[in-house]
Parts: C-alpha cells; sequence; structure tokens
C-alpha cells in the first residue's frame, strides 16, 4: 500500500514538472509582446531611411532613437558616426559611480559598445573615436568601457 503511494506521489510530480515545463517555453503573451516592440523599434529606422540626404533628423537626438541606428545592421558607417557624435553631444556624460558598482544608466552605453564592436559596418576609427571621447567625459567608467569592448570584439566571429 505505500509504495503505491509513493508511486502515484511519483507520477504526480512528474505530470506537474511536464506542465511546468510545457508553460515555461509557451508563453502566449510573448509573441504579442514582440508585436507590439517590433514596431517601435522600427519607426525611427524609417524614417531615416526615407530622408533623401541620409542624416539623422537634428530632432532625432533621443537617446533610444540613437541607439536603434546603431543597432540596425543596415546603417552604413556614415549614420553610424553621426548618430554617436548625437550621442557624444548631446548624451556623453554618465551618472557618478554607485560606490564600485556603475550607475544603471551605464547600461545603455555598454549596450552601444557592444553592439557598435559587432556592427558588420563599423570599423576601428568608429570603436576607437567613441571610446575615447566617451572616455574623456566619464574617466571613471574607463574600465568598464574596455571590458564591454572587449566583449564585444571577442563575440566576433572571425
Amino acid at each position: 500500500m505505500e509504495a503505491e503511494l509513493i508511486i502515484k506521489s511519483i507520477m504526480g510530480l512528474i505530470a506537474l514538472l511536464a506542465l511546468l515545463i510545457i508553460l515555461l517555453f509557451f508563453e502566449p503573451n510573448k509573441e504579442k509582446k514582440l508585436k507590439k516592440n517590433l514596431p517601435e523599434t522600427k519607426a525611427p529606422i524609417k524614417e531615416e531611411e526615407n530622408n533623401p540626404k541620409n542624416e539623422l533628423l537634428s530632432k532625432d537626438i533621443e537617446l533610444n532613437s540613437l541607439v536603434s541606428v546603431i543597432k540596425n545592421k543596415k546603417s552604413d558607417a556614415k549614420k553610424l558616426e553621426e548618430a554617436l557624435d548625437l550621442i557624444i553631444k548631446h548624451h556623453g556624460s554618465v551618472h557618478k559611480k554607485l560606490g564600485l558598482r556603475p550607475h544603471p544608466d551605464f547600461a545603455i552605453y555598454e549596450d552601444v559598445l557592444f553592439t557598435l564592436c559587432r556592427h558588420p559596418n563599423a570599423n576601428k576609427d568608429l570603436i576607437i573615436n567613441f571610446d575615447r571621447e566617451l572616455g574623456k567625459l566619464n574617466p571613471e567608467y574607463k574600465q568598464e568601457m574596455n571590458e564591454a569592448i572587449t566583449k564585444g570584439l571577442n563575440s566576433r566571429g572571425i
């Protein structure tokens, strides 16, 4: 009788585990979230492609829109350079460190450095100039910037 109860308990736990695994991989809200986020990130990019001069609009200096230009794999070197210049000009200063930890806002700049290093149209001059200018404005974050660049360069396929 006790063995039968133990076997039923084990089978019940296996069924519960299988149900949880199915729920883990099947999230119905995940598709809706992806659809909602997709148009938001592509909207500034389409706006730039329609621009006959292929320059960034002067109104378009929000950090999120500049980051979306850098994350766009179709951006050419000129667009990348303009976006990086605008980031340095308008968003170059990062908040001071919180003790030994970097400020949470610095995660955006780490992501920009990492993405820039992996971008197919980025060259060494763009990466070095952006690192140098950002390092001048934020000398206390130099080690974190070097780590982000190293991670980005190491993640590139050879």
